[in-house]
């Protein structure tokens, strides 16, 4: 009978399974659909009176973005930021 267990200190058989020297892919967001996805939610803040989403949802919002801005040029992510944290300001104190 044969062990299905295989030897430890010998070479593995799938390691050939995976290319180390394949370059990483590396993503790149659209700007343009970010842009979008940013403006859309700036949108829904600007439109409500009190904040729009449960409150796991604004955490989420609080944290991504801003990250989300990043792919954004400088200017523009800096005052989308702005933009949203002061709409964010503006429905915590309703």
């Amino acid at each position: 009978m044969t062990s299905r267990q295989g030897d430890l200190f010998g070479p593995d058989p799938q390691s050939d399974l995976f290319d180390e020297d394949a370059p990483t892919p590396v993503y790149r967001a659209d700007p343009d659909e970010v842009r979008a996805e940013l403006l859309q939610i700036l949108a829904e803040a600007r439109a409500a009176r009190t904040l729009p989403w449960e409150p796991s949802k604004v955490a989420f919002y609080r944290t991504v973005f801003p990250q989300m801005a990043n792919w954004l040029p400088d200017d523009e992510a800096n005052q989308l930021r702005f933009d949203f944290a002061t709409e964010l300001a503006r429905l915590d104190a309703a």
